[in-house]
């Protein structure tokens, strides 16, 4: 019986290596996610988006292509197409990111790539702060060229204080699309959430609004692309209420006007974003906007001043210090997980 004992004791070490040794190659894993997420976010800052190939782009290549071959004015149709690309682009992530796990240098460079590929925070704000220039300095023909770079409306014959309202609108939502969504994404599922989320918000940008081709087509894409940004826009307007002191603004003032103004907007998410920054730098946001030869008529959000090129400059100082904090805190939360996984397993 002795001798019966001792393998079984040495299988059970080996097992235990074994698994000791898995449960460091994925603790170091989740902290490669955390270093690349990291190194994203400073590459944004640094460096922008890329100048050539930008793989965002040759999604977007790709989608068109798709689309032609499978548009039908159906849901049905759109969802199927919404679903394939996304579910496609989160799956090659995940594939690419599970060969990988064992090589945490690999895996945080596959993170850090997707996620400065996925983030706009510097082009946003930088092209913010062209259009504000223009507008200061007179040349409104010169801003009503650079709008169509942040928003869809149509910019003919709108005067300075509408161009500077569009621009603040643009920024405050575009902080959870283009900066907020791919860091929390990333830190809740790896490169695969980096991937998938901005495939979904890219398709939003491309189908999902309200034009007689895509009102039936595009509204899966909608609809997931909201579902994806609902934790990114409460994230962001909450620090957008607690960082408000950056732009200038007051924390009460930001907060009241988020929990009275925040659901008015049509849109789940943007009147979050666009209720909390109004509040903040003390302007007055919504009114009519034209699409084409679509109106929309617009809640009011905040009860300040209307917008002027100061205010499309702080609110980029303010989506940029939300980014910032938002990177910070997907960062730690990738960075705590193995080891609060550890300290529970360790408990039971």
């Amino acid at each position: 019986m002795r001798p019966s004992t001792v393998p079984c004791r040495r299988s059970e070490g080996a097992r235990g290596a074994r698994g000791a040794a898995g449960g460091r190659g994925a603790g170091a894993g989740r902290w490669a996610v955390a270093l690349g997420l990291v190194g994203g976010a400073l590459a944004d800052i640094a460096l922008g988006d890329p100048r050539r190939g930008h793989p965002v782009a040759g999604f977007g290549r790709v989608a068109s292509g798709l689309e032609l071959r499978v548009w039908r004015p159906s849901r049905v149709a759109g969802a199927g197409y919404a679903l394939a690309l996304v579910g496609a682009t989160g799956a090659a992530a995940w594939a690419v990111d599970t060969r990988l796990r064992r090589r945490p240098l690999g895996r945080a460079l596959l993170t850090g790539a997707l996620t400065w590929t996925a983030l706009g925070g510097r082009s946003l704000g930088g092209v913010a702060r062209d259009l504000a220039a223009h507008v200061r300095a007179g040349d409104l023909e010169g801003a009503r060229d650079v709008l169509p770079a942040l928003a869809g409306r149509d910019p003919e014959g709108l005067g300075g204080p509408e161009l500077c309202r569009a621009a603040v609108e643009s920024v405050a939502e575009n902080t959870a699309d283009a900066i907020i969504g791919p860091v929390l994404w990333g830190a809740i599922a790896g490169p695969a959430g980096v991937a998938g989320y901005r495939a979904a918000n890219t398709l939003d940008a491309m189908v999902g609004h309200r034009s007689a081709r895509h009102a039936r087509f595009g509204w899966a894409a909608a609809r997931l692309d909201d579902a994806l940004t609902w934790p990114a826009a409460r994230l962001a307007a909450g620090l957008a209420v607690l960082l408000a002191p950056v732009a200038g603004g007051d924390r009460g003032r930001a907060w009241r006007t988020l929990r009275r103004d925040g659901a008015a907007h049509p849109s789940p998410n943007a009147g979050r974003l666009e209720a909390a920054f109004a509040g903040a730098i003390g302007v007055r946001l919504g009114g009519r906007n034209r699409y084409g030869d679509r109106v929309e008529e617009r809640p009011h959000l905040g009860d300040g001043r209307a917008p002027d090129p100061e205010a499309v400059a702080s609110a980029a100082r303010l989506s940029r210090a939300v980014g910032l904090a938002a990177a910070a805190l997907a960062t730690a939360v990738a960075w705590a997980g193995p080891i609060l996984r550890r300290s529970v397993k360790a408990r039971r």
